[in-house]
């Protein structure tokens, strides 16, 4: 749990150490001018698309209870944080490959999240539809009376009427 619980801290924080860690690692690298033209648009990227999963991974109500990740969200997460934190290193020999995996995990990270979002905020078992797709909420089941029930009767004393 104190790793889910970590993550959960280290959503935030990520969005801004991750772009961070793309300039650091091309100042580092001494990667050239073609480097930099790509690194213009990844660091806005990254930024955004960690602030859209971190907002995805916190908007379900489990992870706001427990204030932890899901052990989805920690695999996704764990592996799309260290293909980026590699892209820093700007190795020419497996960059490409490695940038256009990222992308691609990224992508498909989302819609994990998009996933459990939607599967634990639906519905399903409150809202019944119709034929024609109208929403509704069954009633409630009609409870058995109690086979003895005590009867109380109260009487009003009344006066005989005038003559």
């Amino acid at each position: 749990m104190w790793l889910r619980r970590g993550f959960f801290g280290w959503l935030i924080p990520a969005a801004f150490v991750l772009p961070l860690w793309l300039f650091v690692g091309w100042l580092i690298a001494g990667a050239g001018g073609w480097a930099f033209l790509w690194m213009i648009f990844a660091i806005p990227g990254v930024f955004l698309w960690q602030l859209l999963i971190s907002l995805l991974v916190r908007a379900r109500g489990t992870v706001r209870a427990h204030r932890a990740v899901s052990w989805w969200d920690l695999l996704g997460l764990t592996v799309w944080h260290l293909m980026v934190i590699s892209l820093g290193f700007y190795n020419q020999a497996w960059w490409t490959p490695l940038m256009i995996l990222t992308v691609l995990v990224g992508v498909a990270l989302f819609w994990l999240s998009l996933w459990q979002l939607w599967s634990e905020a639906k519905p399903s078992r409150v809202v019944l539809r119709t034929s024609e797709g109208m929403a509704y909420i069954p009633p409630a089941e009609e409870r058995a009376e109690a086979s003895v029930q005590d009867i109380i009767i109260v009487t009003e004393k009344q006066r005989p009427p005038a003559p």
